[in-house]
């Protein structure tokens, strides 16, 4: 039986730690490529949200509720790698990406899924940016320090 196509909406979940160490992992199925946990939602209707909160526990098991996940409010599209094309609908060449993120305690326990990882590193966010192979998953990583800052001091700091 094949699998549905892989629906051309995904999230990106950059995960990190107070200190801004952010966690990366290796594909397995590229050596080399490194990345922040990723994921297309699994029906059309899926919220973000649920997505997120679905690819975090399945690529890191890492367990948290939907209302730990800070929704960045921006998405970008992107063309799909021609390698991976093959996963989505006939025709299908372009991704739209949610970005999140995610504070966990320092010493956060990882669980990888070995079908999709081999490998994790947490690293300064600099460091940790600098090793992903996607431009977008760098800019997000890099954002990081000002999105942190912008949900400090914002007013609805209280009910994140």
């Amino acid at each position: 039986m094949s699998k549905p196509p892989k629906i051309p909406e995904s999230v990106l979940v950059v995960i990190h730690t107070p200190a801004l160490e952010v966690l990366i992992i290796e594909r397995a199925d590229r050596p080399g490529f490194w990345q922040s946990v990723t994921g297309s939602k699994d029906h059309l209707d899926e919220p973000l949200a649920e997505t997120a909160q679905r690819e975090v526990a399945e690529e890191t098991g890492i367990v948290v509720s939907r209302n730990a996940l800070l929704d960045w409010q921006h998405q970008i599209e992107y063309d799909i790698y021609p390698v991976w094309r093959h996963r989505y609908a006939p025709g299908v060449t372009r991704n739209t990406e949610h970005w999140f993120s995610l504070q966990v305690p320092d010493g956060t326990e990882v669980t990888l899924s070995p079908r999709e990882h081999t490998a994790f590193v947490w690293l300064p966010y600099k460091a940790a940016a600098a090793r992903c192979f996607s431009r977008s998953n760098q800019e997000a990583i890099l954002q990081l320090p000002e999105r942190m800052n912008l949900l400090l001091n914002s007013p609805l700091r209280d009910s994140v």
